[in-house]
């Protein structure tokens, strides 16, 4: 297969990574007098890089001669002399007053040479050492090279990665210091997947020398703490790494990540050199992570019947997937000659088709989809519109109005009503909203194929639109529109309707007020009409996104983590199981909170036709999620499905909306952020309440969230159980159970999972052990609201 295909803008970035043997072969064969090209052999390497097609070179930023100097200073073996010691313990207070390299000990020493540089930073610096000074000159070193690196205007650092589950705080408080000393070069921090103990062997196990030891070296200064140094053991013991599941790197990452506030600069390297397991949770969780870089060495590749490097199916669509995010790949090991056929150009082609080839990919490129329509919109925070408050611009409306499958449906649903009227019978369409006019256009259209007539009223109440639907009505619809101008819910319409149509929903279904519009423009229609809509659902699904959470505390303010916000969601991992639980305690992966119904048969009216109160259309839902997975909670996904007429309708339903309506542009779904990220262990429960409330000015939303775990009943209060032990419950077993689509009888996908699908019971029953909760969000809609 040929991977090339030179007419392809690829969207990643591609980059290729040098050791220091490479750098140092590089530099025996550079002639400085012979080349007139470049003027040092680390940018002859560059160059040749970037000849080869990388945008990015990554190298480490310093050489064996500081490792070596570092440990001289340190370390301190057990056999060497009083005198040595002393030596080192000065050279080492030395150092510690003033960190600084010597010329040698690193890779580049100019600013052109940084220029589209990825540094990687020494690997063997233990920032979670579990002796103490080793950690605290680890952390003197780490500073030492990224006040080097930040001199040279590098961008971006990458860590090694951490060892030690039990000192993971330690090395997060290092990062954390290093983020806020080195204020604009960004770090990445270098993880496997999974299983860092498999992957990661950081050498010979050390101890640490103690002050109170008889080898101690007394301090000049009394008083002082003695001179801090290192004794390496001759044990053969390798360091041990608390936790070896599925989760534990993630787990890391999350403390790292948590202890450093989320910093926008703080970003994830993954190691794809382990084979990836084929657990789907495990996977999916890092789409909602900030991964800027992919590490892929050329020993992750396998040969195929020809030779040629391929990588693994689980790699290869991992990989796939990850191309929406745009990262950065960096192919190391490609001229070590691991493949027999391809050579070093046949790992970047392979990687280049894979990208060619990801559905995400393909999708932004074809026109007519959401992912092309939304180019430069992923994970970025709207706030919904306020349809009563404020008059849209005509940009807006002309928006809205590309979207070719929402006025499809539109029409289909009002062909099939006008062809449930009987043939001769007049028919009267009104129109509520009707913005610049494109619900009228479909309307002429649906009475043409119908071969109907019909008597069509307008109401629109934004002036500036009014002149748009008079253009129009002049120019292309021969004065056969009644044109209303005002409010839905005050002004009169001269005669009553057979079929009231409006398109006032939003990313939630009733978010833009479509209950309260529409409650005033039910005056316009006959004891017999109908609605279009004449439903909607709103749906709700816990996500877990850090970019999300970022962006919605950016401005500071407690407001902003109060606000729903309209997202084209991308780097988001939807946390609850795919499918509900068969005992019956949670519902499918997205569950429905409420539904309104046009026009309401039992509606209590005043002598004007319209409800006394708003009380009527408050709702509320208490909703019970299962998580198979570990992640955070940073917010809920807001989804609606709507019903047009008949089996005709609209949905943004991430499951459903391909059956009901593909490649509908007009929404995108609705993010409800939490103010505090709320962590949910495998296999627990979360418990999602969820109120739409309004008083006579203001219709708005709270929320609230509760974590759960289940345990044996048997176990009382001051019984102490440790989590992961024989007597906790495993993952429940799983029902196709859940509200079913009014449009479609939608089959629930296939749930891939290791863990075990039968319930562990202790004396037959579990009972449900509260673990965590959020705060109640927008209480008296404090932050936010839409305006009646």
């Amino acid at each position: 297969m040929n991977y090339q295909d030179s007419a392809w803008d690829p969207s990643a970035t591609l980059s290729t990574s040098f050791t220091l043997d490479d750098l140092s072969k590089a530099s025996q064969k550079f002639q400085p007098t012979t080349s007139e090209t470049y003027q040092t052999s680390i940018l002859k390497v560059i160059g040749d890089a970037h000849d080869k097609g990388y945008k990015r070179v990554c190298m480490p930023l310093t050489t064996e001669k500081w490792k070596k100097r570092w440990s001289e200073m340190c370390l301190l073996p057990t056999e060497r002399s009083d005198q040595d010691k002393e030596s080192a313990a000065q050279a080492a207070e030395t150092w510690r007053l003033n960190p600084a390299f010597e010329r040698d000990e690193v890779t580049i020493t100019r600013i052109d040479e940084a220029e589209n540089i990825i540094v990687m930073i020494s690997d063997w610096l233990e920032l979670d050492a579990a002796d103490d000074w080793v950690r605290h000159d680890a952390e003197i070193a780490l500073k030492q090279e990224l006040a080097y690196a930040s001199y040279l205007n590098v961008h971006t650092a990458i860590l090694p990665a951490p060892r030690n589950r039990d000192h993971v705080a330690s090395y997060a408080r290092i990062v954390n210091s290093c983020l806020n000393k080195s204020p604009y070069i960004y770090l990445s921090i270098r993880l496997p997947i999974y299983n860092p103990s498999s992957v990661f062997h950081p050498g010979s196990p050390i101890s640490s020398f103690h002050p109170s030891s008889s080898s101690a070296i007394s301090s000049p200064n009394p008083g002082a703490m003695p001179t801090p140094a290192l004794v390496i053991s001759e044990s053969e013991q390798v360091p041990s790494t608390s936790g070896g599941s599925l989760n534990a790197t993630w787990e890391m990452w999350d403390v790292i990540r948590s202890m450093c506030d989320y910093n926008s600069r703080l970003t994830l390297t993954l190691d794809l050199s382990p084979a990836l397991p084929t657990t789907l949770g495990v996977l999916s969780k890092w789409a909602a992570e900030s991964v800027r870089h992919i590490f892929l060495p050329s020993s992750t590749f396998i040969a195929n019947m020809k030779g040629y490097p391929v990588l693994p199916k689980p790699t290869q669509q991992f990989i796939r997937d990850s191309m929406i995010h745009r990262p950065t790949i960096i192919l190391a090991e490609v001229t070590e000659g691991h493949h027999s056929r391809g050579g070093e150009a046949a790992y970047s082609q392979y990687v280049r088709y894979l990208e060619k080839t990801s559905p995400a990919v393909e999708a932004s490129k074809r026109t007519g989809t959401v992912e092309n329509f939304a180019q430069g919109y992923q994970d970025y925070l709207q706030a919904p519109l306020q349809p009563l408050m404020d008059n849209l611009p005509s940009v807006t409306y002309q928006t809205f109005e590309q979207d070719p499958v929402k006025y499809m449906q539109y029409e289909e649903a009002m062909y099939r009503a006008f062809l449930d009227h009987p043939e001769g019978e007049k028919i009267v369409v009104c129109v509520a909203g009707a913005g610049r006019g494109p619900l009228i256009a479909r309307c002429f259209k649906a009475l043409e194929r119908a071969n109907r007539e019909a008597t069509i009223i307008a109401v629109e109440k934004n002036p500036n639109a009014f002149v748009t639907l008079q253009q129009r009505q002049a120019t292309e619809w021969d004065n056969k529109v009644q044109l209303l101008f005002g409010d839905m819910r005050v002004i009169q319409v001269p005669e009553q309707a057979d079929i009231l149509v409006s398109e006032l929903l939003g990313s939630f279904g009733d978010n833009e007020l479509s209950p309260e519009c529409l409650d005033g423009a039910m005056r316009f229609l006959k004891s017999t009409g109908i609605s279009i809509p004449s439903s909607y659902t709103a749906h709700l699904a816990p996500l877990s996104s850090s970019k999300l959470y970022n962006e919605a505390r950016s401005s500071k303010n407690d407001k902003s983590l109060e606000t729903p916000y309209v997202v084209m969601f991308q780097a988001v991992n939807i946390l609850s199981g795919t499918k509900a639980t068969v005992d019956g305690r949670c519902g499918p992966q997205v569950q429905e909170c409420w539904e309104f119904e046009h026009p309401r048969r039992d509606a209590l009216l005043n002598r004007s036709g319209l409800p006394f109160t708003n009380s009527h259309n408050a709702r509320s839902a208490k909703l019970c999620f299962y998580i198979p997975h570990a992640g955070i909670l940073h917010g809920l996904a807001g989804y609606f499905e709507a019903v047009l007429y008949g089996n005709i309708g609209l949905s943004i339903h991430p499951q459903r909306k391909e059956q009901v309506s593909k490649d509908m542009l007009s929404w995108f779904p609705l993010f409800f952020p939490f103010k505090e990220p709320l962590y949910l262990p495998s296999n627990s429960e979360l418990h999602v309440s969820i109120w739409r409330l309004t008083n006579d000015r203001q219709v708005w939303y709270e929320w609230h969230a509760e974590s759960f775990i289940l345990l044996p009943a048997s176990l009382r209060a001051g019984e102490e159980l440790l989590l992961g032990s024989p007597g906790l419950s495993p993952a429940p077993s799983f029902s196709l159970m859940g509200a079913p689509s009014p449009l479609i009888d939608s089959k629930e996908p296939d749930i891939s999972r290791t863990a075990t699908t039968e319930v562990t019971r202790m004396d037959g029953e579990l009972e449900a052990v509260k673990i965590g909760h959020t705060s109640l969000h927008n209480p008296g809609g404090r932050s936010s609201w839409i305006g009646l």
